[in-house]
């Protein structure tokens, strides 16, 4: 008898969650890797799959394996490609830490694969596009980890100044008068690898229209076990959609003890039809291509031009 072939790795995720695509793959304690293309930007790195290498940045959660194993080989790709290098977004916390990572590699490869490495503390902002910023702020898990918000930023005119004259309003801004305001828009947030807490409903979390976060445990007796790994359960996001406006909410970091059927069906009976209808499961890959078959159908295209 000839042995069996290895089992088929699974495809990447795929929504498109307009103006956004979230491709990526996430599996608790495997891997995870999360891209936007229209951001620019992937968040985390446990693996890297080849669309990934055509972000510029990655914003890196926490230095569990799971999170960080492609790291290197994202560099490294990068630079053999011919591509500019990558820039890499982490907690100052865990900075030494990559770094001495980061260098092991090159010892190892015997080149200096170039990356540049952004170490920030919490409430620090990073431009990653004209206009466009992304924020760390403070996660609660089991290493030091940030969760990640990302906002344009736009300058109005006062409200009180509203109906002037150009003339007037050229003429007070040759004075030195300030005639505008920045107003911080929420864009998307990122929130991965974390026990309940505060951060999952401050502002600009809650106020993001695409939220993409973690849940890894839906069964009812997992809520001890989600605790004890400082991990989300389906309780714990029913409580949090009570708060969060976002149109798109994006889960990851499902277990695989828990088929994803039964994870819907889980959510369903969490948050009721309603709700649920605004959460998506990035590695349910049959939902999501029935539902991108729809999308080309209703922008009239053929739905076999999905790219299997």
């Amino acid at each position: 008898m000839l042995p069996k072939p290895p089992p088929r790795e699974a495809s990447l995720g795929f929504l498109y969650l307009p103006p956004y695509r979230v491709i990526g793959t996430s599996v608790a304690g495997e891997a995870t890797a999360v891209q936007v293309p229209e951001l620019d930007i992937c968040f985390d790195m446990g693996v890297c799959p080849r669309p990934m290498l055509a972000c510029k940045y990655v914003a890196v959660s926490h230095g569990h394996m799971d999170h960080i194993g492609g790291l290197a080989y994202y560099c490294s790709q990068r630079y053999f490609q011919g591509m500019t290098p990558g820039t890499l977004i982490c907690s100052k916390e865990i900075e030494p830490a990559v770094r001495r990572m980061l260098e092991g590699y090159n010892d190892l490869e015997r080149q200096r694969t170039p990356y540049e490495l952004i170490a920030v503390e919490p409430e620090q902002t990073v431009e990653i596009k004209n206009n466009i910023f992304l924020r760390a702020f403070q996660l609660d898990h089991t290493a030091p980890t940030l969760g990640f918000s990302i906002y344009e930023r736009r300058s109005k005119l006062k409200p009180e100044l509203v109906g002037l004259p150009q003339e007037k309003l050229v003429e007070m801004r040759d004075r030195g008068d300030e005639i505008t305001r920045t107003l911080e828009i929420p864009v998307m947030a990122y929130v991965m690898d974390t026990a309940p807490g505060p951060a999952l409903v401050r502002e600009d979390v809650r106020k993001a229209p695409l939220l993409i976060t973690e849940c890894t445990f839906f069964e009812p007796d997992t809520r001890d076990r989600a605790k004890a790994g400082m991990h989300l359960h389906v309780k714990d996001i029913a409580e949090c959609m009570r708060f969060w406006e976002a149109q798109s909410v994006v889960l990851g970091h499902v277990s695989r003890r828990i088929h994803l059927l039964e994870a819907r069906k889980q959510i369903t009976l969490a948050l009721g039809r309603a709700k649920a209808e605004r959460v998506f499961f990035l590695m349910d890959s049959k939902f999501n291509k029935e539902r991108y078959e729809r999308q080309q159908m209703d922008a009239g295209e053929h739905p076999t031009q999905l790219r299997r």
